[in-house]
């Protein structure tokens, strides 16, 4: 592990979490922030799930919601706070001790290194080298994309509903909501 500034013992991914990395050990784990690294006395799982209790859920319901809104069992990405767009995705499966977790919105660039590794350039322009073939980061990548596209649909797609039910345009909207809302009145019923 490289030389730290700060020993925590917890700690939450927030918006400047790049990469959440295990020690050799796994007993800890090295976390790299935009400006800032922290060497953290938690497992990388740990601080995943007790980040995704921090937003609600659980990695386990983080994991069950990637399952159902893109299909991925396999090393899925998951969403910790959809409200800031902070998605991660893991390097291996993630009951390894080797799995690296990186932030989606932290990745500027990656590109293939010797022994089926890749190099992985973040937005202030740390680099870091990681286990993972090219072609696989990439795929995570995509993963990650889909997940927070459909993420990003569905908010819109309410967003609409309440903008029309707080703004409607003209008569014609007006009907249309009050007829909905005695469609659905009639359903609960």
């Amino acid at each position: 592990m490289n030389e730290v500034k700060n020993r925590l013992e917890n700690y939450i991914i927030n918006r400047f979490t790049m990469a959440i990395l295990p020690d050799q050990s796994n007993m800890c784990t090295e976390v790299l922030e935009l400006d800032e690294e922290f060497v953290v006395q938690k497992r990388p799982m740990e601080i995943i799930d007790q980040s995704c209790r921090f937003f609600g859920s659980s990695y386990e319901g983080r994991k069950e919601g990637t399952k159902d809104l893109i299909r991925t069992t396999h090393k899925p990405p998951i969403v910790l706070d959809p409200a800031n767009s902070i998605y991660f995705f893991p390097t291996t499966s993630s009951t390894r001790q080797q799995c690296v977790w990186i932030s989606y919105s932290h990745v500027k660039d990656f590109r293939k290194a010797e022994h089926n590794n890749t190099i992985i350039t973040f937005n202030n322009g740390k680099e870091i080298t990681l286990p993972i073939s090219e072609g696989s980061f990439e795929k995570q990548l995509s993963r990650t994309a889909r997940l927070q596209t459909n993420i990003f649909t569905r908010i819109e797609q309410e967003q609409r509903k309440l903008n029309m039910l707080l703004f409607p345009k003209d008569d014609k909207e007006i009907s249309a909501i009050y007829e909905k809302l005695l469609r659905e009145l009639r359903n609960r019923l």
